[in-house]
């Protein structure tokens, strides 16, 4: 028997994927979770074998979620279904330790098969999510993505400085190396182009 803790924001998605996932196999859904915020607390609190988390949520995202219960449970066996795979996003949740990659598109038998092969320690990423992932290799720098992204959320230069503990020099010069790659005048305009092509 394989326990889940099975995060996603889509409710029809995930009480359809609790409801069919112990059909499909020997698999226990111990809790679900609505944001990341839900889902640390409910894996820190039940401990699963796997953890089926979207990669897309409110609030903190899947890789937030991931990085902060990497902190508490190193060896956390970690599948994330996402829609779209960025390479960044894929490199660095490789990076975080994610064992398994899935589309959210997939059937729950293949979703279970998955899970059951990540639990006997093993990895696994879709073709379709690794095919997406290198079809558009990202430029920019993971600092430079970084940089990016708070900046698309509306912080100045200091915020962004405070928030990574840069130097604010430092975030210039990221800032710099985006825009001229991005080929835009103004960091919101690089944040946008970024994410208008799934860098970020």
């Amino acid at each position: 028997m394989t326990t889940i803790v099975l995060a996603d924001d889509e409710a029809l998605l995930r009480t359809a994927l609790a409801a069919l996932l112990p059909l499909e196999g020997d698999i226990t859904v111990l809790a679900e979770a609505q944001d990341g915020r839900t889902a640390i607390a409910a894996t820190l609190r039940h401990k699963p074998d796997v953890l089926v988390i979207d990669l897309e949520m409110p609030g903190v995202d899947g890789l937030g979620a991931v990085a902060e219960i990497r902190r508490e449970r190193p060896e956390q066996v970690i599948l994330m279904l996402t829609r779209h795979a960025r390479p960044g996003v894929l490199r660095k949740a490789l990076r975080l330790g994610v064992q398994g990659f899935v589309s959210k598109s997939a059937e729950p038998a293949h979703i279970t098969f998955v899970i059951a092969t990540l639990h006997a320690g093993k990895r696994w990423i879709d073709p379709e999510v690794s095919a997406l992932a290198v079809t558009e290799d990202c430029p920019l720098t993971d600092r430079e993505a970084d940089v990016l992204r708070v900046t698309s959320e509306g912080y100045s230069v200091a915020d962004i400085a405070a928030r990574l503990h840069l130097a604010p020099g430092t975030v210039r010069n990221y800032l710099s190396n985006a825009m001229r790659k991005t080929q835009t005048r103004t960091r919101h305009e690089a944040a946008r182009y970024a994410r208008e092509h799934d860098w970020l």
